[in-house]
């Protein structure tokens, strides 16, 4: 099993992974660390541990706040197809009726094309 080793606020840890997950285990240690000076430029030298507690909160708030919005993405775009549905069911009941209208106009005008010529 691969081996990596990521830096976090200024300290190295020696993490393991799957095969080929390199890159990402360490964009993901990046981001984390990224977060967690940003926590300290706003909070200060409030102790390590405690910063890195509220850089993952705020992290998983964001995941959160995601899922949030890509479930209500989900329910939308479910409504829209459901809506689509419908309109193309309508829409197969106006050309049928349209259809029907043509023949009914074009037998019409063949019977007054015939009486026209007969009579």
């Amino acid at each position: 099993m691969p081996q990596i080793n990521v830096t976090i606020d200024g300290k190295s840890y020696r993490m393991a992974c799957a095969e080929g997950e390199e890159p990402h285990l360490a964009a993901l240690a990046a981001s984390f660390g990224a977060k967690v000076a940003e926590m300290r430029q706003a909070f200060g030298e409030i102790g390590d541990m405690r910063l890195q507690v509220m850089a993952a909160l705020t992290q998983a708030d964001e995941l959160l706040e995601v899922r949030r919005r890509l479930a209500d993405l989900e329910a939308e775009t479910g409504a829209i197809r459901e809506r689509l549905a419908s309109l193309d069911a309508e829409r197969a009941v106006d050309e049928a009726q349209l259809e029907d209208g043509l023949n009914r106009a074009a037998e019409r005008i063949e019977r007054l094309a015939h009486r026209l010529a007969t009579g």
